[in-house]
């Protein structure tokens, strides 16, 4: 299927914005649900990210599955009857995977701001592994709309000192070191995954949907080795589900649609494009804490550091495109 530039574009935009919408959805809910009281105990971090998985695989094969009038052949074919280039997605799975539970890490042992500044640094690393794997080709306006979008995000993400105070969180050296050290290792296994698999998707004619069903039976099959590993002893008294409820479904559902998104817009923009999606998803999860949830009040870094992220996006896009770009085979 050959997609006409105008579509294409259109469809980039699109799974951009969808991905926006994702990632602040799941930013303040995943927030919520790790610092809601309960009585009973709190669900498992790493049961979580094996859900996820398994709903990814579920959605996946029912959309093979309607486009290619429920038949398994296909499925066989790529999957059963091509053993390397299935294993191929075992490696950013196993990576995507460690990810997963070390964001929940640091969701623990970090105060939100400094969660989420860190945290864009995956921007940083996934452009210099685009330029050393994928060969890509950054001009200075590219390198200067990183460094804009650094500096815009710190800007916005900036503690002041009644927000502080008025948070009264007390950290020791250690927790924040394990929290600090859990969000270093997420961006560099962001960058790496995240090129790696946009490589694999652009090189393949395989459909996104059937990589996605590769990708996520490793996901599930490292998944379930981490949890036995490290909550094996909680799951075996409690369950697996053990602190599920509606928030912690909607943490696995968000998940799920997280890693479909990502993977078109791997398919028809890039990593670096992803990664201004979720800085500016950042900017929108301010927004709504401060209309809605009331708890946030904008500062002058606040502005400052949003004119930054919009400069920096609108230049990042002024980068010249192919001439032999007429068409988006699919």
């Amino acid at each position: 299927m050959v997609l006409p530039p105008a579509h294409s574009s259109r469809l980039k935009y699109v799974s951009l914005g969808v991905l926006v919408f994702q990632t602040t959805s799941l930013v303040l809910t995943m927030r919520y649900s790790r610092t809601l009281k309960e009585d009973g105990p709190r669900y498992l971090a790493s049961s979580a990210v094996v859900s996820a998985e398994v709903l990814k695989i579920l959605v996946c094969t029912l959309i093979v599955f309607m486009e290619n009038n429920f038949s398994v052949r296909l499925l066989k074919e790529e999957i059963v009857n091509k053993p390397v280039e299935t294993l191929k997605l075992a490696i950013p799975a196993g990576i995507y995977t460690l990810q997963n539970n070390l964001l929940y890490v640091a969701l623990s042992n970090l105060d939100a701001a400094t969660y989420q500044v860190t945290y864009q640094l995956k921007i940083l690393t996934t452009a210099l592994f685009s330029v050393s794997m994928l060969g890509k080709r950054l001009g200075l306006y590219q390198w200067l709309s990183l460094l804009f979008l650094m500096a815009g995000v710190t800007l916005v993400q900036w503690p002041t000192e009644s927000e502080v105070d008025s948070e009264q969180v007390v950290l020791s050296a250690g927790s924040q070191f394990v929290g600090l050290m859990a969000v270093l290792t997420a961006c560099l296994s962001s960058g790496f995954a995240g090129v790696y698999f946009e490589k694999i998707l652009k090189e393949t004619k395989q459909s996104v949907w059937v990589r996605n069903i590769q990708l996520g039976l490793f996901g599930f099959l490292f998944g379930i080795v981490g949890m036995t590993v490290y909550d094996g002893e909680r799951v075996r008294e409690s369950g697996m589900f053990q602190g599920y409820n509606t928030i912690t479904c909607t943490v696995v559902a968000l998940q799920a649609l997280g890693g479909l998104v990502i993977a078109v817009v791997i398919k028809y923009a890039d990593n670096i494009l992803k990664g201004f999606a979720t800085s500016l998803s950042i900017i929108v999860s301010t927004l709504i804490s401060y209309f809605l949830l009331e708890d946030f009040n904008p500062t002058s870094l606040f502005f400052m550091g949003a004119m930054l992220v919009i400069a920096a996006t609108f230049l990042y896009s002024n980068e010249r495109k192919p001439a032999n770009g007429s068409a988006i085979k699919v």
